[in-house]
């Protein structure tokens, strides 16, 4: 669908690179919906399946807050708030470090382990879609993408 109906546009854009941020914004915010949604059921939200990929990228090592903040997707987001939760549903653990008490060691537990592996987010709806674009202008967008964020 076009920027300009997907947003009832009647007025032109000022032009391209106003619609183009707001084109990703809109992208943004679709795919998002759309991969929340696969997740519900699992009882997880988006930003918990990043922490815990996070934390599976470590394992069986941990991360404390910061990394895990410095790692995350949305970094405006609260790496605490969300490891509160993700402890409470036993899918990530945590322990006080050894060598400065100040810091909190944040593992991800087999239970979550179990679940990103029960999980396959390439045969999600947001993965399909993107499969219209085909492989080589999927490598271009990551480029132009990587590229905008210097």
């Amino acid at each position: 669908m076009r920027l300009e109906d997907e947003l009832k546009q009647t007025k032109p854009f000022k032009d391209e690179f106003q619609k183009l941020i707001l084109n990703i914004n809109v992208t943004s915010s679709y795919m998002n919906a759309l991969f929340a949604e696969k997740l519900k059921p699992m009882g997880i939200t988006p930003h918990q399946y990043n922490v815990l990929r996070i934390l599976k990228g470590r394992y069986p090592e941990s991360y404390c807050n910061q990394e895990i903040t410095q790692r995350m997707i949305d970094k405006a987001s609260n790496a605490t708030r969300i490891v509160d939760k993700l402890v409470e549903k036993k899918l990530v653990s945590r322990t006080e470090n050894a060598q400065d008490r100040r810091l909190v060691n944040i593992k991800i537990t087999q239970q979550g382990l179990e679940l990103l592996d029960a999980f396959n987010p390439s045969s999600s709806e947001p993965y399909a879609s993107l499969k219209v674009l085909g492989e080589e202008n999927a490598r271009l967008m990551n480029a132009w993408l990587d590229q905008l964020r210097g």
